[in-house]
């Protein structure tokens, strides 16, 4: 967790003013965001209420309609090779060259950061053999189980030993297993002092692993803290105040009534 000594620094990950427009539609509205290293921060929101926006926009894949965006000080839009080389990014669904091997998805990354290839298949092996994947790394990847391309999709992202660690949904679909060591290795990573944003469903992940949530409604930050500032000196779940913010106590209500 972060001191507050350590809040003096600089935030690995910084979003100021952030907006998102499509028309008169707005995906983003205004968002700010500083999330600092070595701290787990969760991501919690709707469908549909700008996650995934939010963190296309963190790491450069959308430009933003107004407000910036920045990762280690460097200006996502404005300065995109220095700030991208410190993050990695793991969408929900992350795509993978079917065709290559999982070490020859390694050394592809590898060249895609200029790393030096005998220390990059090192440390690939290490992830390999971290992820238990080390006995199928010469098997394609397009044979691939959903829960071995994400242990794989992970793999890539942290080769080259990222700054800022960006997650969409991580868990989504994997065995307990799977899901509990990966939130064992976020940890690990975090420890290491990189700053680690995941989006998640899952508010049981949120309230044991993460050091703050941040919670997103309708394009709008509504709430951001940890869990006793959330609470605010009172005993609410984090289910009770996430629907409490989201406009989601009375569907709740409707639905046991139902029951």
């Amino acid at each position: 967790m972060v001191s507050e000594q350590q809040r003096g620094v600089v935030p690995m990950i910084e979003a100021v003013g952030l907006q998102k427009r499509y028309g008169d539609t707005f995906a983003v509205k205004g968002v700010d965001l500083a999330i600092y290293p070595g701290e787990i921060v969760g991501f919690l929101g709707p469908n549909g209420a700008g996650k995934t926006t939010t963190i296309k926009l963190l790491i450069g894949l959308l430009r933003p309609s107004a407000g910036t965006a920045h990762i280690g000080g460097f200006d996502i839009q404005a300065q995109p090779l220095k700030a991208k080389a410190l993050l990695g990014y793991v969408p929900d669904q992350p795509y993978l060259p079917e065709k290559l091997t999982a070490r020859e998805y390694i050394q592809f990354i590898a060249g895609l950061y200029q790393l030096d290839r005998d220390e990059a298949r090192q440390r690939g092996e290490e992830l390999l053999r971290l992820f238990g994947l080390e006995e199928r790394g010469d098997e394609l990847l397009g044979g691939y189980s959903h829960g071995m391309r994400q242990k794989a999709a992970l793999t890539g992202a942290l080769l080259h030993q990222p700054q800022a660690f960006f997650l969409d949904e991580p868990t989504v679909g994997l065995d307990p297993r799977s899901a509990r060591l990966i939130k064992d290795i976020l940890r690990q990573v975090a420890e290491r002092g990189t700053a680690v944003f995941m989006s998640t469903h899952i508010l049981e992940i949120a309230e044991r692993m993460c050091d703050r949530v941040c919670i997103i409604s309708q394009g709008e930050l509504v709430a951001a803290g940890t869990l006793e500032d959330l609470r605010a000196g009172g005993d609410a779940s984090l289910e009770d105040i996430f629907l409490s913010l989201t406009g989601g106590a009375e569907s709740a209500a409707v639905a046991e009534a139902l029951t």
